[in-house]
């Protein structure tokens, strides 16, 4: 008799899209959001051709815990199975998630988009968001991903607490870099002639994050822009052009923690 049991492959490395957390996604969506992002970016991968139940039956033979069972499984803002901490959330699991659930809801009718109950609804919409994007070609389905998410904010319209916060968070990195080539590499100037350009060599970032975490640091009352003795608009300075920079330390340190390189 022979035996025809299939031989299983070995299992695919999943991946992470390096702008999920950056993005703020996790903050908007259900928590099914994450392991979706996570097997989309592996769908992505050379080689790989097919469904997301393709790569899900290849990866967990069908069934991974961690996106609830497989893509038909509802969507949850909680983890079943996870101890509820009732002094962040006292009115506990069930008012927390129906609360998120009426939040989530909102938000998307009112932008227009459908309400998805299940991973493969939410799939769907990451298709929409252009977070994803699936191909037939002749081998197969393939799967990609942009190279920058589109945020939240872009789609959708948040509240402003949650637009400050996914803001904070995407600036945050900038800043920081900012900040550790004034202390570290200047040795915190009172004023310095720069330009963003020249910023953005100095700390390996773009000029446009440049710009805006030097926008930051203006709105925060850390800093002055000065064109000569004017002042300056840091969100419209040109990349080339040379301006003041004119820190106020004081003021830095009693609000922010300073940043030291290991």
């Amino acid at each position: 008799m022979t035996d025809n049991t299939p031989v299983p492959g070995p299992r695919r490395d999943m991946a992470m899209h390096n702008d999920w957390w950056e993005s703020g996604w996790e903050h908007v969506l259900p928590r099914q959001g994450f392991p979706l992002t996570m097997l989309i970016s592996t769908a992505c991968q050379p080689g790989f051709t097919g469904s997301l139940d393709d790569l899900l039956q290849e990866s967990f033979d069908g069934h991974w815990n961690m996106i609830g069972g497989d893509l038909d499984g509802a969507l949850t803002f909680s983890w079943p199975d996870e101890e509820w901490d009732y002094e962040a959330a006292p009115e506990g699991r069930e008012a927390c998630e129906a609360a998120r659930w009426e939040q989530f809801t909102a938000l998307l009718t009112t932008a227009g988009f459908p309400v998805p109950m299940t991973v493969r609804d939410l799939s769907e919409l990451y298709l929409t968001w252009g977070l994803a994007s699936r191909e037939e070609t002749p081998d197969g389905t393939r799967w990609s991903m942009p190279a920058a998410l589109p945020l939240p904010g872009d789609l959708l319209s948040l509240d402003p607490e949650l637009t400050a916060r996914l803001d904070g968070m995407r600036t945050g990195p900038l800043l920081d870099a900012l900040i550790d080539h004034l202390v570290g590499d200047l040795g915190e100037p009172a004023e310095t002639l720069t330009s963003l350009d020249r910023l953005a060599a100095a700390t390996g970032q773009a000029v446009d994050d440049v710009r805006l975490a030097l926008a930051e640091l203006v709105s925060s009352g850390d800093a002055r822009v000065q064109r000569g003795e004017e002042p300056a608009d840091a969100e419209r300075l040109e990349a080339h052009r040379r301006f003041r920079l004119v820190m106020d330390w004081a003021h830095f340190h009693e609000n922010r923690i300073q940043v030291h390189r290991g």
